[in-house]
């Protein structure tokens, strides 16, 4: 693929990542065993409660085309097709589920030095199109996303976004909603080393006038331990303990304590990662 801007789906993704990626409140396990054929196999366990949901992921690649398959808990069969350089500067993934004859699905990514685009639409006889685009010139990124319910002949979604990037900061502002919602996005390097970061995030309701935010903070005590912060205008204080005991090996415990709701106890969550 050729280098180019992001596609639009990673315009404010840094900010989002530092404030939700890894937090878990279960038990959660994960195997991964890539071994050394074309064939990958991951295992995902996850314990909500007293109920037990847990996949099987296998991958294969053999030359510019991927296939994904995962089992879950319900013996419902995902499959995931991908074609690299389907077209030059251009991806295609067919994914569909069994017995869901209707999710069938192809989405097609194109990338050009200055435009991303991505489209998508379901193999139904009603589908539902998506199309985004995105253009960047240097640490600016600018893309909206439309879509498009072919039943209802009526839109789905309209969103439209800009980004600004630079290794120690990135800054987005997204409208969303269909128009009603204003999001924007914070994130900045305190030090040199990148070791410390924090984060804000607000959102405003155009019609409603209604605020929201939420800032977090992440830094890493070492090359193998991490500490992530996180805490909400809702009361919501969260905090995040993650250790790399070995490449690609991880063990993150996760905690959220609702501070408008004393009575409650708080949650927590266990998640190990293992890559033999």
């Amino acid at each position: 693929m050729a280098n180019g801007p992001a596609p639009f789906s990673d315009i404010g993704k840094r900010a989002k990542d530092l404030l939700t990626k890894d937090y878990n409140y279960d038990y959660k396990f994960v195997l991964s065993v890539p071994g050394s054929t074309p064939m990958g196999l991951v295992a995902t366990g996850l314990t909500k409660g007293q109920i037990f949901l847990g996949d099987v992921s296998a991958q294969y690649k053999s030359g510019r085309t991927v296939v994904d398959v995962k089992v879950d808990t319900y013996s419902n069969v995902s499959t995931k097709v991908t074609v690299h350089e389907v077209m030059p500067s251009t991806k295609a993934v067919l994914s569909f589920d069994v017995p869901d004859h209707k999710s069938g699905k192809l989405d097609v990514q194109y990338i050009h030095p200055q435009i991303a685009v991505d489209s998508s639409i379901g193999l139904n006889p009603s589908p539902v199109l998506t199309l985004a685009a995105a253009v960047g010139h240097k640490d600016v990124h600018l893309g909206c996303e439309v879509g498009f319910d072919t039943a209802s002949a009526s839109f789905t979604k309209y969103t439209a976004g800009i980004s600004f990037n630079k290794p120690d900061l990135s800054a987005s502002l997204i409208l969303m909603d269909k128009g009603q919602t204003l999001k924007a996005s914070y994130i900045h390097s305190v030090d040199a080393s990148n070791k410390t970061q924090v984060v804000g995030e607000m959102t405003h309701g155009l019609s409603t006038l209604e605020n929201s935010f939420t800032i977090g903070s992440a830094h890493a005590i070492d090359r193998y331990n991490t500490v992530k912060t996180r805490f909400s205008d809702k009361g919501k204080l969260a905090m995040l303990c993650q250790r790399e005991w070995r490449p690609k090996s991880l063990i993150t415990f996760s905690a959220e304590y609702d501070t408008k709701k004393t009575e409650v106890a708080p949650k927590w969550g266990l998640a190990l990662a293992l890559k033999p």
